[in-house]
């Protein structure tokens, strides 16, 4: 059998113990199937009898109408996808700051999830202002000695282990890119749950930005799909681009009315989900401790928002395996998927908390934590 067939062969095994489970921390989206998919879009706040969409319309610009509400800014535009979202984004401020630099994280989405798409696609540059697996800082930009266009921050940096900085950070930030006349885009695909972190409001972050993306499938379960946000004239001006990259689509109600339910229902639960999260990460250190494993670390301590990294040392397989083996053998799910993705002979996973794990206590966590341990 190739690594391939093995590796899909795997796959379906993971996502039959993952739905099969009882208790999990959060649930996969690759667990839904068709008919769920499909069921779930009848709880969108919207009229069922109203118009679906032609190219943008109905439905979709009553969720672009909601979420220039919920941001605060003048108007946004629905995109297909959250890559084609943001390289529109700096290519069009790279047009009117004459300046085809974007400043970015080396561990923000454009770097390493699009295949150099800035360059190659948008004829961008980039400028990394630091290396270092953490947000830059104002101090990192005021040195950075190229001229740049656009300063693009990711929130949280989700490779770095969902990283925020603190409020006061992010305004020092924002202030030292327009000291060198540059404007500021937020890379926000999980900027919803970024509130309790920052204590301040959607609006009050995205005020920040000129422009602002964010994403309707990564925190609020939708089936697909992205959107930009800002001032009104610029919007207007990526709605021209996304026609020319191929985004204007005929239909696209199905994404429009999930996303619909998405803020509804997982919206006003995310600050739930931060708060349990970082009771989760509490206990997995002395739960780790307890079990013997040699050295564990939960990056960060306390999470900036409701998902995070664990990190063990073993072989990613290993883990994976014993993770599969619980899930079947137990019906709880604890971790799922981890990568060699680090030093060797370290092994790294992501943890989200959502609805599902509402439930469980430090010493659910304790328990899952010794069988996953007993089965390594």
């Amino acid at each position: 059998m190739s690594d391939d067939s093995e590796e899909t062969e795997r796959t379906k095994r993971l996502v039959a113990a993952w739905r099969g489970a009882e208790r999990k921390l959060s649930r996969s989206l690759l667990e839904p199937t068709v008919g769920e998919l499909l069921g779930s879009l009848a709880e969108a706040p919207y009229d069922m009898d109203g118009p679906a969409d032609v190219y943008g319309d109905g439905v979709v610009t009553a969720l672009e109408r909601k979420v220039a509400d919920l941001l605060g800014t003048e108007d946004a535009a629905f995109f297909p996808t959250g890559t084609m979202a943001q390289q529109i984004a700096l290519r069009c401020w790279a047009g009117r700051t004459g300046n085809p630099v974007v400043a970015l994280h080396p561990m923000s989405h454009p770097e390493r999830w699009e295949g150099e798409a800035l360059t190659a696609v948008s004829g961008l540059r980039v400028a990394h202002p630091t290396t270092e697996a953490r947000p830059p800082s104002a101090a990192d930009v005021e040195a950075l000695r190229e001229p740049f266009g656009t300063l693009m921050v990711e929130l949280p940096l989700r490779d770095a282990g969902f990283l925020l900085p603190t409020w006061e950070e992010l305004e020092a930030l924002t202030d030292a890119a327009r000291e060198r006349d540059a404007v500021v885009h937020f890379d926000g695909a999980r900027l919803w749950e970024s509130t309790v972190h920052f204590g301040r409001t959607l609006p009050e972050i995205a005020g920040l930005a000129d422009s602002v993306y964010v994403s309707f499938y990564k925190s609020l379960g939708g089936l697909s799909g992205a959107a930009l946000a800002g001032p009104r004239e610029f919007v207007e001006e990526t709605r021209v681009w996304r026609h020319r990259y191929g985004g204007q689509v005929f239909r696209q109600f199905p994404q429009a009315l999930s996303a619909l339910a998405g803020l509804d229902r997982e919206l006003p639960r995310l600050p739930s989900y931060v708060a349990q999260a970082r009771m989760v990460a509490g206990a997995l250190r002395p739960a780790f401790a307890d079990s013997g494993v040699p050295w564990a670390r939960i990056n960060p301590e306390e999470p900036h928002t409701h998902q995070f990294q664990v990190w063990l040392p073993y072989e990613a397989d290993r883990l994976t395996e014993a993770g599969l083996r619980q899930a079947e053998e137990t019906g709880t799910v604890l971790f799922r998927r981890w990568s060699a993705d680090g030093p060797p002979g370290l092994a790294v996973t992501e943890l989200e908390i959502t609805q599902p794990g509402l439930s469980w206590t430090e010493s659910d966590v304790h328990e899952a934590v010794s069988a996953f341990v007993a089965r390594i």
